[in-house]
């Protein structure tokens, strides 16, 4: 009896069916993206949450004074700071930051001020009787409130107080006790009220009446509320941004991504033919992956986060780059079109992977060290690696296939690999480290220049150096006049030991920084620089000296704690330890050119610096991975061997050159656009960005290399003579 054969599909009804596919679940996303699904719209990315910097709103870090808190007091403290700062916003957010800080946000309020003074600075809350003894604490109040009753056909301006259980009996009995008498409310020392008791208060609730008017009694509301918190805390550092400034940075960085995203897509398509075609269509799939997944996982956007985002699109067409380039290499050594996109995947994996987990990695450490906005850029970042990979190595492959078995093979729309002229890079080696060193001197040369002219080798911001920065949007061109008139009237006004400002390069934007200011200083000079200049936008920051030093630390062992892990795992997939130390020298040279060009511009090293530096860090390793992966797969080729180590080195640069400056080339279009439109308080992140994109792909392929062959030459030499 003969057995039945399974009838197999036919190959165009399979693309056919991969392709509608596809198109489906695109039209699916972008729906979502768009309007959203349900009533709730789901996945819209109208509903993807904004940070402060986006959306405008107050952000305040306290520090809690009492040693070792415990877990209940802190969660009380928090729980109450939550309800309290609900009325001022619903998006608002209390959390716990290391083991004894409180970060309050408040996204989208527009009068900062009167939050940070009713937030205040939290401190000692007390009831005493006239005899000195402490009746109630803060922590037996439940609740506050003003309001107004009707006395007498007269208006009774009223507070009203709630305690918990333990509260209400002590009260009772203080209250039956010391009927006629004051009760003393203290509150950091100070007499803030002395109401006199007409009866014994049974119930847990009492009324404070006869204020002067409903704004003393709401400030004695808040004052109690301030105080009803378990802990007492001290302001850390505060930042106030304006939701004009935050609109702008939204649409300006859209229409960055907008045209980062059609340069890319012109590029490829350019370039590599049918499959950069193709390519483009993923990463459009790609940027909606993205925005889903940002919304899916709660991701808060922010504005280093958006550069994270077209950081991220310029990285996802490195995976293609690879791949374009070996489907290429594969046809120019006569294989067939089908045989040449398979052998072009499989070879191009090991790369892409080792790429994508060493800026991981850096992407890991940059949300563990990192806080706020940088947490923000290290979410969007981590999101991107990973959908780039997904949308390179399987999407665009789909894709390719499909078509493929649709009629598309001829060798034309693909291209063919022309032979590789190979450059002495070893050679040139040694010229290209001294021209670094030379550039990496001057950078050093300009720190003690900065110490005697601006107080600190580097310019730091306040993340680094402590105090308070207003940055102020105006009307009229700022001229040097004008700057100086600004920075007086600062000094003058708040009587600042130290005035500094920066003028932002392309617009009317000034940053006036001084030593820190009081909360009524804050506003005294709000006022009076409001008054005096036609100010469009207004946005604060104070941040304190101790969290400063941190800021600084923090800095340095994040560079450290990426640069270790990264070169762990190359010496583990590369299996010899001159690949991870030629690395490292590679890292140590990007770090410091970066360095030069803060120190020489005179750039602000704020928390941003951090994120900038690792960034560099895992894009660099990215393109020094490539070429390793390619020296690894020459060693094995005998010819090659014979001729010589340096020839393997500068073979395996100049056949991964078109890689590396076409995948920095996309890199960097992106974040320039970014640049050229994009606010001023992005300015300097990018510029360091495009700098760090030159100097990595520079450092990958002029120092890299020819490093590691003379690690591997000096090893062998001296492994020679010590057998001699």
């Amino acid at each position: 009896m003969a057995s039945k054969r399974k009838k197999s599909r036919d190959p165009k009804q399979t693309a056919i069916l991969t392709i509608l596919v596809m198109v489906l679940v695109a039209g699916v996303c972008l729906y979502t993206v768009m309007a959203g699904l349900g009533k709730e719209h789901k996945g819209s990315a109208k509903n993807i949450e904004l940070g402060l910097d986006l959306a405008g709103g107050v952000s305040i870090t306290y520090e809690i004074n009492e040693k070792n808190p415990t877990d209940t007091e802190i969660n009380d403290t928090i729980y109450k700071l939550q309800k309290r700062v609900e009325g001022y916003s619903t998006e608002a957010e209390v959390y716990k930051e290391g083991a004894n800080r409180i970060t309050v946000e408040i996204p989208g309020v527009t009068d900062a001020n009167r939050i940070l003074e009713e937030l205040g600075k939290p401190g000692d809350l007390s009831f005493n009787t006239q005899d000195g003894n402490v009746v109630l604490t803060g922590a037996n109040i439940k609740s506050a409130e003003a309001g107004t009753t009707e006395k007498n056909g007269m208006k009774n301006y009223v507070v009203s107080l709630t305690m918990d259980e333990a509260g209400a009996e002590a009260f009772a009995t203080a209250t039956a006790e010391n009927i006629g008498k004051p009760i003393l409310i203290y509150y950091d020392g100070e007499i803030v009220s002395a109401p006199t008791v007409q009866t014994a208060i049974t119930e847990g609730e009492c009324v404070i009446d006869n204020m002067e008017s409903y704004e003393s009694a709401e400030e004695l509301a808040s004052t109690i509320r301030i105080g009803a918190l378990p802990l007492t805390l001290t302001e850390l550092r505060s930042n106030v941004v304006g939701a004009k400034l935050g609109q702008n940075a939204i649409e300006t960085s859209l229409l960055a991504g907008a045209i980062g995203l059609v340069v890319i897509f012109l590029f490829m398509t350019i370039v590599y033919r049918f499959p950069g075609f193709l390519a483009g269509l993923a990463l459009c799939g790609y940027v909606i992956l993205d925005l889903l997944a940002i919304n899916g996982f709660n991701a808060t956007l922010t504005l280093p986060g958006i550069a994270g985002v077209l950081l991220a699109i310029g990285m996802a067409v490195d995976a293609n780059v690879i791949i374009f380039t070996r489907i290429r290499e594969e046809i120019a050594a006569g294989k067939s079109v089908l045989n040449a996109i398979n052998e072009g995947y499989s070879k191009a994996l090991s790369a892409i992977v080792d790429g994508n987990i060493t800026t991981m990695i850096a992407a890991i450490v940059l949300w563990m060290k990192g806080s706020g906005t940088v947490k923000g850029f290290a979410q969007t970042l981590a999101i991107g690696i990973l959908l780039s990979m997904f949308t390179a190595l399987f999407v665009t492959k789909k894709l390719m296939l499909s078509y493929y078995a649709l009629g598309v093979k001829d060798e034309k729309f693909y291209g063919r690999a022309k032979e590789v002229k190979v450059r002495n890079y070893v050679k040139m080696g040694k010229i290209f480290m001294g021209l670094s060193l030379a550039a990496i001197a001057v950078g050093f040369i300009f720190m003690p220049i900065n110490k005697k002219s601006i107080g600190h080798i580097l310019n730091y911001d306040l993340e680094f150096s402590g105090g308070t920065a207003v940055t102020m949007t105006l009307e009229d061109k700022i001229t040097d006049e004008l700057d100086k008139d600004i920075c007086d009237t600062a000094r003058e006004t708040v009587k600042a030991k130290t005035v500094q400002s920066q003028k932002v390069l392309n617009s009317n934007q000034i940053v006036v920084k001084m030593n820190e200011l009081t909360l009524d200083q804050r506003e005294t000079l709000e006022n009076a620089l409001k008054e005096k200049y036609p100010v469009s936008d207004y946005q604060t920051e104070q941040i304190s000296g101790s969290v400063s030093g941190e800021m600084k630390q923090d800095a340095f062992v994040a560079v450290v704690i990426a640069a270790v892990f990264m070169l762990i795992y190359i010496a583990f997939r590369f299996k010899d330890v001159k690949f991870g130390a030629s690395a490292v020298s590679a890292l140590l040279h990007d770090v410091l050119m970066v360095l030069m060009v803060y120190s020489v511009a005179r750039l602000s090293v704020g928390n941003t610096f951090i994120a900038c530096m690792l960034t560099i860090l895992g894009y660099s390793i990215n393109a020094t991975i490539v070429i390793f992966d390619r020296i690894r797969e020459n060693m094995k080729d005998r010819q090659l061997m014979k001729e010589g180590l340096d020839v393997v080195v500068n073979t395996s640069i100049s056949q991964t050159l078109t890689r590396s400056i076409n995948t920095s080339l996309t890199s960097f279009l992106t974040i320039f656009i970014l640049y050229i439109v994009g606010v001023a308080s992005i300015k300097e992140f990018t510029l360091t960005l495009m700098c760090g994109i030159v100097f990595g792909a520079y450092s990958s392929v002029c120092i890299t290399g020819p490093i590691w062959y003379y690690m591997k030459k000096y090893m062998k030499k001296k492994k020679t003579t010590s057998k001699a």
